[in-house]
């Protein structure tokens, strides 16, 4: 599928940031809908079937939260990224755990929006299962061997270490929640400096500069990220 192919509807009641969507969007080939409000989406999903929503959080009348569980409630699959203030933590982990793919922060630049948007598509779009072995950078995953190789060189995992990598590699390049990996990985709601403490050791093992993480990346105040790398 082409960019000419996909439809994106932004939902964002700012006629500033819908017109610098439309014209940022529309030259790398998007088609756009536009919608200044909750109503005027739910109209727009009927007649216009969006390949990805772009949704603003802080929309007058029904708020973008209220929209997005209104659509997950409904069973929507659409992926859904979300526009926010930077300020704004609490409502982007909200939004994440109601089912939104991915995020950016107003003032955003635009090729990292078509970043986010490239990957939530990606992951629409591709065949369902998972990929044997996972390859970005000097890393490798082979999720039915359970094998991770740095730079050729095997490196050795605890379960935990492992589940965590692969529940990443599985979402790679979108944004997992704390609460989410929590989830996966403990099944309950674990005090998130268990998930810190793994996030740690693993950096440790497969980041060259364990600081300053090539691959797994810290969403402050929200989550973690895999990268891919080039």
């Amino acid at each position: 599928m082409t960019n000419l192919d996909v439809r994106i509807l932004v939902v964002d009641d700012e006629p500033p940031i819908r017109k610098l969507l439309r014209v940022g969007l529309g030259s790398q080939g998007y088609a756009i809908s536009e919608a200044p409000n909750a109503r005027t989406a739910i109209e727009l999903m009927e007649t216009e079937k969006p390949d990805l929503i772009l949704l603003d959080l802080g929309l007058p009348g029904m708020g973008g939260h209220e929209l997005l569980r209104k659509w997950r409630d409904d069973g929507l699959d659409v992926p859904v990224v979300i526009l926010s203030s930077r300020t704004d933590e609490a409502g982007i982990v909200s939004a994440l755990d109601l089912g939104a793919d991915d995020y950016v922060t107003k003032p955003f630049g635009m090729n990292e929006l078509v970043a986010r948007i490239r990957v939530a598509l990606r992951h629409k779009f591709q065949q369902q299962g998972e990929k044997p072995v996972f390859h970005t950078g000097d890393l490798t995953v082979d999720l039915v061997k359970r094998i991770v190789m740095i730079e050729g060189r095997e490196i050795k995992l605890s379960p935990k270490e492992y589940d965590i990598l692969r529940i990443l590699v599985q979402h790679a390049g979108k944004v997992l929640t704390h609460q989410f990996l929590l989830k996966q990985v403990w099944g309950d709601s674990t005090d998130v400096q268990y998930l810190r403490v793994y996030v740690r050791q693993l950096r440790q093992k497969i980041e060259k500069t364990p600081d300053q993480p090539r691959y797994i990346t810290t969403e402050t105040g929200v989550g973690y990220r895999l990268r891919e790398v080039d």
